[in-house]
Order: C-alpha cells, then sequence, then structure tokens
C-alpha cells in the first residue's frame, strides 16, 4: 500500500481538540478519509483482512464503504 495511503496515529490524550473535531469518543477508533467522498469513522479493532477491504473498497475508491 506504500504511496497509495497515508496512516496517522494520534495519541487522543495529547491532541483532545484533533479527536473531538472528529467526534471520536471512544478508543480504538479509525478515521477514513478518503480523497473523494465523506470520511467515515470506524470505533472498535479490525482484523487485518477487514481493514484491507476497507482500503481497497473505500479508500483506493473500488466501492462505497458502509
Amino acid at each position: 500500500m506504500q504511496g497509495k495511503i497515508h496512516i496517522y496515529k494520534v495519541d487522543t490524550e495529547a491532541e483532545p481538540e484533533l479527536s473531538g473535531a472528529f467526534g471520536i469518543r471512544s478508543i480504538p477508533a479509525f478515521l477514513f478519509i478518503p480523497r473523494k467522498g465523506q470520511p467515515a469513522l470506524q470505533p472498535g479493532a479490525f482484523p487485518k483482512q477487514v481493514f484491507k477491504q476497507i482500503i481497497d473498497e473505500y479508500l483506493l475508491g473500488q466501492k462505497p464503504f458502509s
């Protein structure tokens, strides 16, 4: 995925303004922001295959993420 997406880890205790701006209320939480379309906030942890599916379908534009 190198060169296709960017992944950032944010310490919500150190950056409360950032977590507040995106409505993050629980940890873990993942914010997926495609180049086109709306951001999607998903709380909880996911297995590797689910992350791959979200990246392929939603972030790389193969189909909408629900």
